[in-house]
């Protein structure tokens, strides 16, 4: 049984997120020949505040 956790920064539409859980699911299914059922995966939004890059917050860029 596959889990995925997809870390990310909030704002992401709900398509949008929708999107990237059927095609991580579909890419599963496809290499590890498994069943949809068993592919759970796990959304994690993140407040851009709470995220760096090159020793900048996200919010602040």
């Amino acid at each position: 049984m596959p889990i995925v956790t997809i870390q990310m920064a909030a704002g992401r539409t709900l398509e949008q997120k929708r999107r990237v859980v059927e095609e991580f699911t579909a890419t599963l299914v496809a290499v590890m020949k498994v069943d949809p059922a068993d592919v759970t995966i796990l959304v994690h939004e993140l407040p851009r505040e709470s995220i760096a890059k090159a020793g900048v917050l996200l919010s602040e860029r």
